[in-house]
């Protein structure tokens, strides 16, 4: 079995930096707490104006600021996935065809008998 020649890494190919990848994650998690803010401030001057259909309104705006704030904590832990071709060499099986070149062959027919007497 022939081992696979030597890839370059090319450097379009690399991945995000950690500061990079960290950095857009804080952006993502102030966005997604500026809209819970924003559903919050919005529940408030729709109660206090007396809007029409308020029984829709609040709800919605409770459920934002019920599931923002927990989807915010998980994609500000989330980091992007590894990349395929990494990992691929340690999970594809092994074929061997031959014996191993250390291995004697087997024998057939009778085999040479030594007895401690003459």
């Amino acid at each position: 079995m022939k081992r696979p020649a030597y890839q370059p890494i090319l450097i379009t190919d690399a991945s995000r930096s950690q500061d990079d990848q960290l950095t857009s994650r804080q952006k993502r998690y102030v966005l997604m707490m500026g809209i819970r803010v924003a559903c919050l401030v919005a529940g408030a001057i729709l109660v206090g104006a007396k809007a029409p259909l308020l029984w829709l309104w609040l709800p919605l705006c409770g459920l934002g600021m019920v599931l923002i704030p927990w989807l915010a904590v998980l994609l500000a832990n989330d980091r992007p996935p590894k990349e395929q071709h990494r990992l691929a060499h340690k999970f594809q099986p092994r074929v061997r065809d031959e014996a191993p070149p250390m291995a004697l062959p087997a024998q057939e027919g009778p085999h040479k008998v030594i007895d401690a007497e003459p």
